[in-house]
């Protein structure tokens, strides 16, 4: 990732649950639109007109963060002593 040009002023916090998903709507004539829903709240990701370089290589870094965010949870899960998280 790239380093943060302006300080970071306020966070929102968006945790996963049982309400959480996330969609891709692959439109035939306009730019696609990436829906992250968190119950009745939802992040709408797309571009502003036509894709640009700029817009591929945000989509290919969240993809990457996405796949990292994910094995974090797998090892996380992997861990429980319980062993009710290990995946089969």
């Amino acid at each position: 990732m790239t380093r943060r040009r302006t300080p970071r002023t306020s966070v929102i916090r968006l945790t996963t649950g049982h309400a959480a998903r996330t969609l891709t709507h692959p439109y035939a004539r306009r730019q696609p639109v990436l829906a992250l829903d968190f119950g009745a709240t939802s992040v709408l990701v797309t571009t502003h007109g036509p894709a640009t370089v700029e817009d591929l290589e945000f989509a290919r870094q969240l993809a990457r963060e996405a796949s990292r965010f994910a094995r974090s949870l797998e090892r996380s899960l992997h861990s429980l002593p319980d062993g009710t998280g290990v995946a089969a």
